[in-house]
């Protein structure tokens, strides 16, 4: 449960039907392996203990009896073994009622009882309704619902159990109240079951923001009238973590993150209150080894197939929110700084699109690119050659002796490359644009991207300011994607520069190079920077687990002291620099992240990192 993953599984074991001893050997084989596997929760079909197709024997007290006495020797042999275990059986109790029951080291917690029965399940079970049961002669256990089971030692984490067909409103537990939703299910297998219960595995998890683990009914129920698929899987807020294929046996196991879905309730302001009336399971607090893939890429769609479409969803509204403001302001000129970079390079790419969308001609938009000391030879001419190819105005205006007047005008030395001599080449270019854009009765168009705002990579009053960033929620490991995903679609000219721009090392050139070319090593690279930003502020993880998911999603490729470093850096950087991202211009939030403070990130620029850097220290 350490940093909130619990390893849950979904068994599907093979049954005969109405053969309750048989089948309560498969479904003990299958706790004792998913336990050995380090499972703390498993779940079974609906009405494993049976079968789900015993039709009018369910009215037999021999059947019933049968169920009842494999229940107990199943709880019996899993009394060592630290797993809450979820498995359906039909129960007597004033009648026949389709139950699971969950039970844990030897106890029994209680008996869900399924309310919303289907026609043909009417002909067989009642629905059900709260009340005791006789479990023997010295033990009553209570027959419920909706209840929820508290898993310790996560704080307000609770499950429940639906049995079935997907939930109604009725009969699904409050939004806000189960973290994670055991689903045995009998459902019957169709052509296009699978694609109906994936998608609704996906929905009902991100609505709800929880977990759903499902076991369905499979091999060795009658078939005389249907078939059943044994498919099992589970889900996370709205992601399929991992799922069976269809007409198997077996267990599918991954782990859970309760601590994400409860960071996301609290990002959508679900707060439950809950007391202390519930069932509660308490596992140790153990660090669970992790098989759920940990992207060093969070920013990207998982499926390859899903990035190109992506990329053309964020540029469709990139372009949306520039042409409005355009519109709106009556801008007669778009106006913005071309280094050869990335990020002034997709601000063009975007600008020009915004152009074609409002039928403007592209001329009216001015590309200025603003040499200096650290200007390379290589990033001029790709600005050039990036303006030509996409039919822009471009216009250089070398900066060289504005920016030497000025510093013998505050009696700056040349020779001192410090911060003063970096950000005034920012800040004279922002002036240059500023001014170019009230030439022109038009706008300044902000290139700034997500990560540099995070990290306060950016000088204040310079580069800082435009009148509108169309890249201000685009990271950099997404916008290089972008970058290149519109490169491949380009005639060659445009291909050529674009291709050229993307083998480019990440630079603010603001020193002289070295060899030609400036590296990350101040800042770090970014795509670690955009990896914490990602865990940090849009799933609220701690710095212990962000630093944990990073070693294992970069294991060979950066050691964990480097991890760690740079780690820091980013919290040290994120705190100290919060009072330039309280004065953003207005961009476009296109993603998860905004750090607008006009409501996508709210922080004061005096709050410190303190804390968050002392749990990464005593690691």
């Amino acid at each position: 449960m350490k940093h909130g993953f619990l390893k849950v599984c979904a068994a599907t074991p093979a049954i005969t039907a109405a053969d309750c001893p048989k089948n309560g050997s498969a479904i003990l084989a299958q706790i004792l392996e998913a336990a050995d596997k380090g499972a703390k929760v498993i779940v079974f079909p609906e009405l494993c203990v049976t079968g789900s197709t015993c039709g009018d024997l369910f009215r037999s007290r021999t059947l019933l009896d049968s169920a009842r006495e494999t229940l107990l020797t199943l709880i019996d042999a899993t009394a060592d073994r630290d797993i809450l275990c979820a498995v359906g059986l039909p129960v007597y109790q004033n009648g026949v009622m389709n139950c699971c029951a969950l039970f844990h080291q030897g106890e029994l917690l209680c008996l869900f009882a399924k309310t919303a029965l289907t026609p043909e399940e009417q002909r067989y079970f009642r629905p059900g309704e709260e009340g005791i049961y006789e479990l023997d002669e010295d033990e009553d256990i209570d027959i419920v619902t909706s209840d929820l089971i508290a898993l310790r030692p996560l704080k307000n984490a609770f499950c429940t159990v639906q049995i079935g067909e997907k939930p109604s409103g009725s009969e699904f537990p409050d939004p806000a109240d189960a973290l994670l939703v055991l689903h045995p299910s009998a459902e019957r297998e169709t052509v296009r079951s699978e694609e109906h219960r994936l998608e609704s595995h996906r929905t009902l998890s991100r609505l709800n923001c929880c977990a759903y683990v499902t076991a369905c009914a499979g091999e060795g129920e009658s078939t005389t009238d249907c078939v059943f698929g044994g498919q099992r899987i589970l889900a996370e807020n709205g992601e399929i973590l991992k799922k069976s294929e269809v007409f198997t046996t077996g267990l599918t196991v991954s782990e859970v993150d309760l601590d994400l879905l409860q960071n996301k309730r609290l990002q959508r302001h679900i707060v439950p209150e809950r007391g202390d009336c519930y069932r509660r399971v308490v596992f140790e607090d153990e660090l669970t080894p992790l098989t759920r893939t940990v992207s060093p890429a969070p920013f990207l769609p998982a499926k390859e197939s899903d990035r190109t479409a992506r990329v053309h969803r964020l540029l469709d509204l990139q372009c949306a929110g520039l042409s409005q403001r355009l519109r709106h302001t009556n801008c007669k000129a778009a106006v913005l700084g071309l280094s050869g970079g990335l990020d002034s390079t997709l601000a063009l790419l975007v600008t020009a699109r915004a152009y074609d969308r409002l039928g403007w001609d592209r001329s009216g938009i001015s590309a200025v690119t603003m040499p200096c000391f650290g200007t390379t030879g290589r990033t001029c001419s790709n600005a050039e050659k990036l303006a030509e190819a996409l039919s822009v105005s471009f216009q250089t205006v070398d900066i060289t002796a504005a920016v030497q007047q000025h510093f013998e005008d505050i009696g700056q030395s040349p020779d001192s490359h410090d911060v003063t001599y970096e950000n005034a080449q920012a800040r004279e270019r922002t002036q240059v644009l500023m001014d170019l854009a009230n030439q022109k009765g038009g706008m300044v168009i902000g290139t700034g991207d997500l990560s540099e705002l995070a990290l306060g990579w950016a000088t204040y009053n310079g580069d800082h300011m435009s009148m509108y960033g169309v890249n201000s929620s685009i990271p950099k490991t997404l916008m290089r994607h972008m970058v290149a995903t519109i490169a491949e679609e380009s005639d060659s000219a445009l291909q050529s520069v674009l291709r050229d721009i993307l083998d480019t090392p990440v630079s603010p050139e603001l020193l002289p190079a070295k060899d030609g070319e400036v590296t990350e090593e101040l800042v770090g690279p970014y795509e670690l920077h955009d990896f914490f930003l990602y865990h940090i502020l849009g799933n609220g993880f701690s710095p212990e687990k962000v630093q944990r998911l990073a070693d294992l999603a970069f294991s060979g490729r950066y050691a964990p002291e480097v991890i760690l470093r740079w780690l820091q850096n980013f919290y040290r950087r994120f705190f100290s620099q919060q009072f330039k991202r309280s004065c953003l211009p207005d961009g476009p939030a296109v993603g998860n992240i905004s750090l607008s403070p006009r409501g996508g990130f709210s922080m004061p620029s005096d709050a410190v990192g303190r804390v968050w850097l002392e749990e990464l220290s005593e690691n």
